[in-house]
């Protein structure tokens, strides 16, 4: 992607890899390097930011075209993974699907293919489904965990018959490179 903007207002942006809340001031030249997930990574000259897609107008973009073309990108349809189970029921896949369109935003891979799902179950509590996923991280020391979980949190819930959605950041197994999928050792031009 790579594109050079100005905001055309200040705008609220989560620092990478810190995970702190900063205030990027109109005018500021900023480099878009990647829009997957509803999210928009930009570089600055104080280094990466990332920009929520409800203050994608900040930089200069028409969410509702950004959604037209990106397809089927944030709908739910997701490209088949070798990460994801198999033999699990339709809900568990409708999650799944939801958990491929959540991104860390430094790396143009889904956190499914990336190997960082470890565990998705769903519980039923009382009538209610929720649904448990257990994640990491690609480094334990990245701020961006609360944020990343955050989004995968959000995304499940969106998913009807789901009641209630728990993600856990665990250290074990320590994540590495072999647990990326074969499409996210693809898109990563690693094969």
């Amino acid at each position: 992607m790579n594109t050079a903007v100005k905001l055309t207002r200040t705008v609220d942006a989560i620092q990478i890899p810190s995970g702190d809340t900063i205030a990027l001031p109109e005018g500021l030249e900023v480099i878009i390097t990647q829009s997957l997930g509803g999210t928009y990574t930009v570089a600055t000259e104080s280094g990466l930011a990332r920009i929520s897609s409800t203050d994608a107008d900040a930089l200069g973009i028409d969410e509702s075209q950004q959604n037209q073309r990106q397809g089927t990108a944030d709908s739910g349809e997701a490209a088949p993974s070798s990460n994801v189970p198999t033999g699990i029921t339709p809900l568990e896949q409708e999650v799944w699907d939801q958990l491929k369109n959540v991104y860390d935003p430094e790396i143009p891979v889904n956190i499914v293919d990336l190997g960082l799902v470890y565990d998705c179950q769903i519980a039923e509590l009382e009538d209610k489904k929720r649904a448990e996923v257990k994640m990491t991280l690609t480094a334990p020391g990245c701020g961006m965990g609360p944020t990343i979980a955050a989004d995968a949190q959000a995304r499940i819930m969106t998913v009807d018959g789901i009641d209630d959605a728990r993600v856990d950041l665990v250290w074990d197994p320590a994540w590495n490179q072999d647990m990326i999928s074969e499409e996210g050792k693809m898109r990563l031009g690693m094969i």
